[in-house]
Formats: C-alpha cells, structure tokens, sequence
C-alpha cells in the first residue's frame, strides 16, 4: 500500500456502537468540554508545562511571557473544568494537573505535534 493511500490505525477494542445512545452522548458532551478546555493555545501551554510538575502562577507567567492576568483567566477556566487544582503557599498559589485524562491528552498532542522523531 503506497503513502497516499495508506488507512491510520485503528482501535481494534470496543465500538461506539456497544454504548447506548444516551450514555454515548453524556460521553460526547464530557468529550467535547474536555477537548474545548484543550482548544486554545495559552491553556494548552499551561497544561503542558504543569505536566512536567506543579508551578506557581508567577513561573507559569515567566514560562509562558504572559501576564499575570492572561494566565489567571486561563488558569482559572482550567479549574472549572477540573483539569487542574490549586495550593497555596504562602502568598504563592502552585496549580498542579488535576485529571489523568489531561496527562493522556497532552503526551499524545506532544507525540504528535513536538516529538521530533
């Protein structure tokens, strides 16, 4: 089979079919709350760099070039999603990934986006 017409793989496991049709769309709406928290590129940076370990605002700030108040409103949205949970320190707030899923979901975007092989 040439380049051109090579298929992606695909999951051999179970099909959307085995669902029923209104689990499948509670599925579907959790699927795409998730994916819209993802969709955007401050909060996609930010959840990147919390998957290497928790950061405070301010390196998170540094990290990305941002302002503080850029990376509070993002922060905040990833919070209301439950994506990721905050700690205070002192005056200090450390925001750390909250769900697994987010884990899975950035180390696949990585693959296949910055993975340079």
């Amino acid at each position: 089979m040439s380049p051109d017409t090579a298929r992606p793989e695909t999951h051999t496991g179970a099909t959307c079919a085995a669902i029923p049709p209104e689990k499948m769309m509670e599925n579907a709406v959790e699927a795409s709350n998730f994916l819209k928290a993802l969709a955007h590129e401050g909060r996609l940076m930010i959840l990147c760099h919390l998957s290497s370990g928790p950061k405070s605002v301010t390196e998170l700030e540094n990290l990305l070039a941002s302002r503080q108040a850029a990376v509070s409103q993002q922060l905040a949205r990833l919070r209301l999603e439950g994506l990721v949970s905050a700690r205070r320190d002192g005056k200090a707030i450390f925001y750390s990934l909250q769900d697994p899923k987010v884990i899975r979901a950035v180390a696949l975007v990585y693959d296949m986006f910055c993975n340079p092989s």
